[in-house]
This record gives structure tokens, C-alpha cells and sequence, in this order.
């Protein structure tokens, strides 16, 4: 059988039409098939691979750490240098206030253990969310998803969850001193990167903080270098309770961590201990990729290029068919008048050797978040490469 029957027959499938390109080799911005294709990667693995596919400096630092070990025992036991090394160099990007890390696999677990130690701290229930946010797919990961469509086929999910519209001032009014928290992306991702607006995470912060509920961030998505600042909060004057990270942390390896000041994390400790467990929680190969991921975000000034990269995009992919384009840095979003538009596009563009995509709460908005070390080169050869596969598309559709 080819890998592409093995795939569909034993690989547990998500949807009916998987995009089953299957790839043999990745190398900085560039995916390549099994028969030579070679795709420009626009996506990043969904805001994975900030600083491309199998970065040098990376590889080295798995291999280190290989050699060394790799799982010895459950989260919070053994004093393991990567996972300290890294806490330290992560809490050095941060406010003072947040000094303490933990560390678990992926993003949607972050945000369950922040939901858990919310709660716990506070002695409250109640969970605030915002409309067609994304924040994970487990159970209370999904009860606080803000699009209803996602959720309904999985109910009853946690109760006492309330949504707000996202830079909406009155509805912060519904944040009282029976909220726990308020989780909100810094950046919207799956609603098509909508950014906030004016002062309205200034007057979020307020709020909390009157009533007394923890703010918590997901920068899940939009955070290590995406938008141009190390964390994207930088840019609004803000500072959270709880900060989420995921994604771009790991150089590609799996790595999640939730992060808040350690008066709050304490609440883990008693009454129960152990109140959040994990087995592979801070996996050694894992925590020594994302400190070497850390490490070249700054060492190589990554986060210098960003907001040029963004603005020659934008420059380049100017077309009629474009209504929009929509960033904060390289997490960036261009409208089309429909999903069957941008559909027909992406299929073409991925055709033509530029890989794209859309987003869950916004289907007629092409995915543009590409790895942070693009070149400008690169840029003129994806947008020449989309701008191409829209006349194509769009001929098409006629």
C-alpha cells in the first residue's frame, strides 16, 4: 500500500477532504514531496514554525539533549536543566510580576491548566470568553471557544461560561465578581486576525482588576515573535494574570506552558496537591528546542524584520479580488468576497507551489502567517505565486 492508503485508512481523519500532500523533506520556509514538489510554507504549520523548518541551531539542540536524556519523570519531580534554563529565559521577556512557568505539550493544555488555577485561586466559577474566539479543542478548552457551531455536537461542556463580543466596550460590564477569569487572544486568530481597537485591552485590564477576576492571554498563536513584539501584549500597554503560549515556542517540537506570578501558581501546591499533573509535561527534547528557538528569535533579530516583511506583503499582494488585508506583523489575513473564492485560490496556489490556507471562524480570509526568517525574495515569490493563482481561480469560477 502507498503512505497516501496507509494514511486514509489507519490515520484517524478530521474531515472529508484532507489537503494529502505528503511531504519527505522541510527546510526553512520550503516543504518538499515525495516527488520533488517543493511548496513555499505561508502557514508555518498554523503559527508552528517561526523560525522555519528544521532550523540549524535547533537540530543542535536536540541532538545535545538526546544524548543526554529524555523523559525521566513526571512534571514538578526532578531538577532538569532545560526545562529550568528555559523558564529563566522566558520569564527574562516578561514583566517581573510573572516568574513562574509551567510547562505542558501543546497549546489546548495550556489553556486548561490556566482555566483549572483560575478557578482554584479564586474561588470562582464563572469563565469569560469572547465571540468566535479559539482557544483548543478539549473539553473546557471548547467550552470556552466562542463559536457555537464547534461546540454543539460535544455538549454539556463546562457551565458557568459566558461570552463578550471582542472590542466591544459595554459588554466588559459583564465581567463581575463572579468571574474567575476572562481569557481572551491578544490577537484573534481563527476570526481572521482582528486586532484590538483603540484602548479596549486597557479598559479589559481595568475591569478585571476592579471586580477582582484574572485576566488571562492566550498568545498561543500570537505570541514568540509573531507580531513583532516577543509577546504581542507589549504592543497595548497591558500585562495579564496568566499568559498562554504554545505554537512557535517549540522550533517544531511539541511544548505548551502557561505562566503566572508564583503567589497565584501556589495555588497548585494544597488542598489538593498536585492539583495539575502531567506525565510529559516539559519534555527535556522539547524544552531545549524552544530555548533554542528563544534563542535565535533574539540572537538573529528576528522580531527587527517583521513589521517590513508584513508591509511588503501587503505592498505586493494588491488585486481586485483582495477587499482586505488585515496584521498585526506576520499573522496576517486577506479577505476574499467568499470562501468559494478563496477556496479555488488556495487550491491553485497550492498547485503552483505556495501552501496557504483559511481560518475556522473566518472562511473567506486567506491564512498568511509565514516562518519569521522569510526572505524578501521569498515574499515576491509567494505573492507572485498567489496574485497568479487568483487569475487562475477566479478564470475558473467564470
Amino acid at each position: 500500500m502507498s503512505m497516501r492508503q496507509l494514511f486514509l485508512q489507519h490515520v484517524a481523519q478530521t474531515s472529508d477532504f484532507p489537503l494529502m500532500i505528503e511531504v519527505e523533506k522541510a527546510q526553512g520556509v520550503y516543504m518538499y514531496g515525495a516527488q520533488g514538489e517543493r511548496y513555499l510554507d505561508l502557514i508555518s504549520g498554523i503559527g508552528v514554525s517561526n523560525v522555519g523548518h528544521r532550523h540549524p541551531r535547533v537540530l543542535k539542540a536536540i541532538h545535545e539533549q538526546l544524548d543526554k536524556y529524555m523523559h525521566l519523570m513526571v512534571y514538578g519531580e526532578f531538577v532538569q536543566a532545560p526545562q529550568a534554563l528555559l523558564a529563566q529565559a522566558i520569564t527574562a521577556t516578561l514583566p517581573k510580576r510573572l516568574d513562574n512557568v509551567y510547562f505542558l505539550n501543546s497549546g489546548t493544555e495550556a489553556v486548561e491548566g490556566a482555566l483549572k488555577l483560575a478557578k482554584r485561586y479564586t474561588g470562582r466559577s464563572e469563565l469569560i470568553s469572547c465571540r468566535n474566539a479559539y482557544h483548543g479543542s478539549t473539553q473546557g478548552a471548547l467550552s470556552v471557544n466562542g463559536s457555537e457551531s464547534f461546540k454543539n455536537a460535544f455538549r454539556p461542556l463546562l457551565p458557568g461560561v459566558r461570552h463578550i463580543r471582542y472590542n466591544h466596550l459595554p459588554d466588559l460590564e459583564d465581567i463581575t465578581t463572579r468571574t474567575a477569569a476572562v481569557i481572551i487572544e491578544t490577537v484573534q486568530g481563527e476570526a481572521g486576525v482582528r486586532v484590538a481597537k483603540g484602548n479596549y485591552l486597557q479598559h479589559l485590564r481595568q475591569r478585571c482588576t476592579e471586580v477582582g477576576a484574572l485576566l488571562i492571554l492566550d498568545e498561543i498563536q500570537c505570541g514568540f515573535g509573531r507580531t513583532g513584539t516577543f509577546w504581542a501584549f507589549e504592543q497595548f500597554g497591558i500585562e495579564p494574570d496568566i499568559l498562554l503560549c504554545a505554537k512557535g515556542m517549540g522550533g517544531g517540537m511539541p511544548i505548551g506552558a502557561f505562566i503566572a506570578p508564583q503567589e497565584i501558581m501556589g495555588a497548585f501546591k494544597t488542598d489538593p496537591i498536585l492539583g495539575h499533573c502531567s506525565t510529559f509535561g516539559g519534555h527535556p527534547v522539547s524544552c531545549a528546542a524552544s530555548l533554542a528557538t528563544l534563542q535565535t528569535i533574539q540572537e538573529e533579530n528576528l522580531l527587527e524584520g517583521v513589521s517590513q516583511k508584513a508591509k511588503l506583503f501587503k505592498e505586493l499582494l494588491a488585486h481586485p479580488r483582495i477587499k482586505e488585508i488585515r496584521n498585526c506583523g506576520l499573522m496576517m489575513a486577506a479577505e476574499f468576497e467568499s470562501f468559494e473564492v478563496l477556496k479555488a485560490v488556495i487550491d491553485r496556489a497550492i498547485l503552483n507551489g505556495v501552501l496557504t490556507d483559511w481560518f475556522l471562524f473566518c472562511d473567506n480570509s486567506m491564512r498568511i502567517a509565514p516562518p519569521l526568517v522569510i526572505t524578501d525574495e521569498e515574499i515576491r515569490e509567494a505573492c507572485a505565486v498567489i496574485l497568479r493563482s487568483i487569475d487562475e481561480a477566479t478564470a475558473d469560477l467564470a
